[in-house]
């Protein structure tokens, strides 16, 4: 009766019923692993998360496009909105040695050619944390890095160790690129950096877009991982780091570096990094 009320066959009628629970099933499935992923990358962006969700799809024959993908997460209200926190961390107002640049322009074409060296803020309960990082700019990988309630020198220098010993091509020339912070140019750094043959590089005007890379990683931890405000003890923050940085250079892949992840990156020097320019820095800075 109301097949024939709104112009509708018996036939039709039901292909839509079949139609609307196969599509109901299929959006469960999809959004059962957007889950699993969001897991362990609680903020990823949408199209590395429609990357890792797409084989998924082709494994079970599903066609659904990323833009599909997008309105999905959008109705589920699973969609990622940025968050900006800004906390200064260095202090370039100092005696001690600052050196030039050796970057300008600079396009990394392999890995540790480059490494870019930071230092972000992590609160926690028990007040200030302060992550010291040392990333790879061909790879993005986080080669070392130590958390720790202060801003010390030696602090900095237990993640240059750790980048050190985590080398996989020490025969191959790297320059070791940094702020003007005093963590950096003290005497106790510096030297650990010339006795392995790394060539120093530090900013000169205090723009963050000349050591874009790190203050790009920086904001990956902060806003994709959480790491900017940590609940707990320092011990229950360490541990929540760590496998945040693991899962960062295992799973997560980067859109300059054709959607590999950090640690597959590495691997190889094969894949030329992709460039962004942005209109907000001078004209010999890059972007990546």
């Amino acid at each position: 009766m109301f097949c024939q009320l709104f112009g509708y066959t018996k036939q039709a009628y039901y292909k839509q019923r079949i139609t609307l629970a196969d599509t109901r099933l299929k959006e469960r499935l999809i959004l059962d692993h957007v889950l699993k992923i969001r897991r362990q990358m609680p903020r990823l962006g949408g199209r590395k998360l429609y990357y890792l969700t797409k084989p998924m799809l082709d494994a079970y024959g599903i066609k659904y496009g990323r833009d599909k993908l997008f309105d999905l997460l959008g109705r589920e209200g699973l969609l990622i909105t940025k968050r900006k926190q800004y906390t200064k961390t260095t202090n370039s107002q100092h005696w001690m040695r600052k050196y030039p640049s050796l970057i300008k322009d600079m396009v990394p074409s392999r890995p540790e050619q480059l490494w870019v060296a930071d230092i972000t803020y992590v609160s926690g309960d028990d007040g200030h944390n302060y992550l010291h990082l040392i990333t790879d700019a061909y790879s993005k990988q986080i080669m070392g890095y130590e958390l720790c309630p202060n801003l010390e020198a030696n602090s900095t220098v237990k993640a240059l160790q750790r980048a050190i010993a985590k080398r996989e091509y020490p025969q191959l020339p790297l320059i070791h690129h940094s702020d003007r912070g005093l963590q950096y140019c003290s005497k106790l750094y510096t030297e650990i950096l010339k006795e392995n043959n790394i060539r120093i590089s530090m900013t000169e005007n205090g723009d963050p877009y000349e050591n874009a890379v790190a203050e790009r990683v920086n904001g990956i931890l902060k806003d994709e991982f959480n790491l900017g405000e940590l609940p707990g003890e320092m011990k229950d923050i360490k541990q929540q780091t760590k496998q945040s940085i693991n899962i960062y250079n295992s799973l997560r892949p980067h859109m300059s570096c054709e959607l590999l992840t950090p640690l597959q990156m590495h691997a190889q020097d094969k894949i030329k990094i992709k460039t962004w320019r942005n209109e907000k820095a001078s004209n010999n800075l890059v972007i990546t």
